[in-house]
């Protein structure tokens, strides 16, 4: 029983890590993209 509770709890652990990791790499794309226009817009400002 003890084994079955832990199996339980580890594949919710994995499945969260799995889930924020790809949310966290999403949102990593989207601000160098946001950089990359920021400077393409900024360069004839200067």
């Amino acid at each position: 029983m003890t084994r079955i509770i832990l199996l339980i709890s580890f594949l919710f652990f994995f499945g969260r890590f799995v889930y924020s990791s790809i949310g966290a790499w999403y949102h990593h794309q989207d601000k160098l993209q946001s950089q990359q226009t920021g400077l393409v817009v900024d360069a004839p400002v200067r």
